[in-house]
């Protein structure tokens, strides 16, 4: 069974007879003290325009003094669990909403909950009534058994893990142990109210943990008897400051605060930024010795040699416009390209192969160590996913007997959903082609512009430095990936408000199929949305060009674009360092500015701002909602971002270190505003990041593939390697020659008039990218037979480094058992210590009630046994 929060579910009981209760959730935890807010208001000094104002709240302040300045009711005994609130609105169905809401709060009554309304008149804007609540001890204990909740019995006697050598390295990273470890380990079992002496109460307000009893509270200061521990306080402290980057973070706090849901978020969060440092390691190991060897390349060698790429003329990139061009023009994005088009672009694609298998599998054993010391080894979410979503049962008209209960439930019949199936079906298709015309707008662009730029740079002389390592292509590719990164960001704006409304009217009958059909719409958009400049730049561009004289055109207007001499790689490195880094930026700037705008235009509205006159329910009332969505987003901008990292590594080593930079600012981003922004969410459970991690294998078994394809036919280094072992005349230095190998031979008086430029030329031949026969032979401009053998030495590659990398990926899964060793026999032994403690509770409750000593209990127990075993063995 699970336990979600029992303020939460004792408010569904009152809400299952009103489905349109307009209430909102407030939550956080309160330490202002009504002593110091007493000081805090004769010490204020107001402008005279305000006098009036200051004089009338502080008459009421004075008045309603205890129940807005701490955690308490007015009786300054029953604490504030949770707050509800509503704007009284009185133009619309004003009689209806307060019957209904007169309703609500009686069916609460009902269940033992204690309701204290604070009148509008009180409030800050002079509209806004909350409810405060408060659930008894009776009623706690009563959901508790009825929800299975796991309470402590005895203080768990297995140590906690022993500190390694290393951990003496990390010491700077490690929080205090009192932050760490709140709370020591318990052995648990579920609630009986019956046998409340079993359980370790020793404090009956403190019993149930924060995110089963909502508080309200700040985040500034540490809270002051009587009221409890101020955890949002300990968290904005030791969490939420970005000073605090390097530390770990506090995540027993964390779950014990927000709920397991969002615990378990920043745990994901954490491994993964955690694993990605040994892949940003290596990732720069590979940028660095593509730096050291630069300078020694022989491609680029040849390539900046006046003697040897100066002498190349390349053949015009466009028609008719372009003009011809030296090969030594491009020496600098040579060289560039060098950086990410090495040996160790190999190396470092099979070590991301291997790395995302380690990370799923050590994933699924840190995410087992959770359950158990987050007692969820026995939590069942679909119990908490399957339940019916208020709207559902609001739009059912029909009625139908549930097989299992026995009950007549809410039904909808198929064939009233068929059509807004069909509506999401084509919703989706319609977004996902527009995204792809949007790609193919942005290719027009580039083939468009790529004239304009050539021309403008070969008449401006004064660009003449500038060309040297601002090319047409390079500007091209640019002005084309920005341009492409803000069609993105708009239509996954105006998709994201779209899918919601979609996924909203095909009316899901549970949470869990609202978030499953929301996920398949978000994700499938977002992958074609983020990733297919991507795909188009490593799979498509340069690919199917044609040769001089016989090009191949996009609608028969615009020829198709070529790669640079040097490959497509360092277009593809482009293309994916401006869209991750953008929209990384973007997220974090988004997260951080959009909240904190929000409220200070609300508090900038208000009748005053005055925290002193100001209760803690309407400043945490007045903060951002975070939703029922804000986890979703989170993790979906999580696995875009692993799609970057694990899909397109090959391109550039680098990701894996933007990728660990942002999530360090992530994690202090997403900390602080839940902690400061945000109002409190509901607690709830979860054991898993649920759908996200099928997903992430299903984007690790891709990546193996585009991987290898991007070395095979996007990197130059198959190319290379066919000349070093097949083609190469030199003993000494192998590369040398390569350059002129890899370049074809035209003849200008070949170009169809259309297509040449214009101005005659002192040479009759020119160069391009391919393995095609020179024009003298008798089979010229067809593929060579050394164009076949690069192509067999790529899909060999392919087919290697595929069986290769799946085979280890295989064994480590084999290899690394998914609960490990050390939790199995934890476990064990918590089942066994609870078993003997129960056993132990119900021998002593019995000997009480049978009223025998327990000397003459224990002779008697002994005798029966004797009497059985000698019975035993007579047999």
């Amino acid at each position: 069974m699970g336990d979600p929060d029992l303020l939460e579910v004792l408010a569904e009981e009152g809400e299952k007879v009103n489905k349109h209760i307009d209430y909102s959730f407030q939550m956080s935890e309160q330490s202002l003290s009504s002593r110091e807010t007493s000081f805090l208001i004769n010490e204020e000094t107001m402008p005279a325009k305000r006098f009036n104002l200051f004089l009338r709240r502080r008459l009421m302040f004075q008045k309603n003094q205890q129940s807005k300045d701490s955690i308490f009711f007015r009786d300054g005994i029953r604490q504030i669990d949770f707050v509800l609130s509503y704007v009284d609105d009185v133009k619309k169905d004003a009689e209806l909403k307060a019957e209904r809401r007169k309703e609500f709060e009686t069916n609460l009554r009902k269940t033992g909950l204690e309701l204290e309304i604070e009148d509008k008149r009180d409030s800050e804007d002079g509209r806004t009534y909350f409810v405060k609540i408060h659930a008894p001890w009776e009623v706690l204990v009563t959901y508790a058994e009825v929800l299975g909740i796991k309470m402590p019995i005895k203080e768990s006697d297995i140590p906690r893990p022993k500190h390694t050598p290393i951990s003496y390295v990390l010491g700077p990273v490690r929080l205090p142990l009192s932050v760490k470890y709140p709370h020591p380990e318990y052995f648990t079992a579920q609630f009986s109210r019956h046998r409340q002496e079993l359980f370790l109460i020793e404090d009956q307000a403190t019993f149930f943990p924060s995110s089963s009893r909502n508080r309200i509270g700040q985040y500034w200061k540490p809270s002051e008897p009587p009221n409890p521990t101020n955890e949002r306080y300990t968290l904005h402290q030791n969490w939420a400051r970005f000073s605090y980057f390097y530390k770990e973070q506090p995540l027993d706090l964390i779950k014990n605060y927000y709920g397991e849901k969002i615990g378990i978020y920043f745990v994901f969060l954490g491994f993964y930024t955690e694993m990605l440092f040994f892949a940003a390691v290596v990732g720069l190991a590979c940028f660095i010795y593509g730096l050291l060897s630069m300078e020694h390349n022989t491609s680029s060698t040849e390539i900046c040699d006046p003697e040897i790429g100066g002498q190349m003329i390349m053949c015009p990139l466009c028609d008719q416009v372009c003009d011809y061009w030296r090969l030594n023009s491009t020496c600098l994005a040579s060289k560039f390209s060098h950086l990410f088009d090495n040996e160790s672009t190999v190396f470092f694609a099979i070590f991301m192969g291997i790395w995302v298998t380690l990370f799923l599998e050590f994933w699924k054993q840190r995410q087992a160590r959770l359950e158990y010391e987050w007692d969820l080894v026995d939590f069942e979410e679909e119990q908490q996913q399957l339940q019916l979503r208020p709207e559902f049962e609001a739009m059912c008209k029909h009625r139908k007997l549930n097989a299992v209960t026995k009950e007549m439930e809410p039904y909808m019949p198929l064939y009233t959903r068929i059509p807004w199936y069909f509506l999401s079906g084509a919703t989706v298709t319609l977004w996902m082609s527009l995204v792809v015309t949007s790609m193919v707008a942005v290719i027009v662009y580039r083939l468009s512009v790529f004239a304009t730029f050539a021309s403008f740079m070969e008449s401006d002389a004064s660009l003449k430095q500038v060309k040297s390592f601002l090319t047409p292509q390079i500007t091209t590719s640019l002005t084309g990936s920005c341009l492409n990164f803000i069609v993105i960001l708009i239509l996954n704006f105006f998709y994201e408000k779209i899918s919601a409304w979609i996924t909203k009217m095909e009316i899901p009958r549970t949470y869990q199929e609202y978030e499953s059909s929301l996920t398949l719409k978000m994700f499938l958009f977002q992958f074609v949305n983020f990733y297919s400049s991507c795909f188009y730049v490593a799979f498509f561009k340069g690919k199917f060009v044609g040769y001089p004289g016989k090009y191949t055109y996009l609608f028969n207007e615009w020829r198709s674009e070529e790669c640079d001499p040097g490959g497509c790689l360092i277009e593809l490195t482009t293309q994916l360092t401006i869209i991750m880094t953008g929209k990384q930026i973007f997220g974090n700037i988004k997260e951080a500015i959009y909240p904190l705008a929000l409220n200070w235009w609300r508090r900038r509205k208000a009748r005053t701002n005055s925290e002193k006159l100001y209760s803690r329910w309407e400043q945490d009332h007045d903060l951002e909602s975070f939703g029922p969505l804000g986890l979703f987003y989170e993790y979906l901008e999580t696995v875009t971002q692993f799609g970057f990292v694990t899909l397109f590594v090959a391109s550039f080593p680098l990701a894996p270190l933007l990728a660990l930079i942002n999530n360090i600012v992530e994690i202090r981003v997403d900390a602080w505003k839940l902690t400061t922004q945000y109002r409190r969410t509901v607690a709830s459970k979860a054991h898993s990041i649920g759908v996200w991690q099928d997903i992430l294998y299903g984007m690790a078994v891709l990546s193996v593939a585009t991987n290898a394809f991007i070395v095979a036919f996007t990197s130059d280094i198959i190319p290379r390697l066919v000349y070093y072992y097949a083609y190469s005349t030199n003993a000494t230095q192998p590369m040398t020659g390569y350059v002129n190998n890899s370049l074809s031979v035209f003849l200008i008086a070949d170009f169809p008039n259309h297509t040449a430029p214009s101005e005659k030329r002192d040479f009759i031949t020119c160069r391009y990218r391919d393995y095609r026969y020179p024009p003298d032979d008798e089979n010229k401009y067809f593929h060579n037979m050394q164009f076949w053998h690069v192509l067999a030495a790529k899909m060999t590659f392919i087919i290697v480094m595929e069986h290769v990398v799946f085979l280890v990926k295989f064994l480590l899964a084999w290899m690394i058992p998914d609960v490990p060793k050390d939790v199995v026999e934890r476990i064990k032994r918590e089942k066994l210590m609870t078993i003997k403690i129960l056993h132990d509770f119900e021998l002593n409750k019995l000997k009480e009630n049978l009223g025998i000593n327990s000397n003459e209990f224990a002779k008697h127990v002994m005798i029966e046994e004797n009497k059985a075993q000698l019975a035993k063995s007579t047999l």
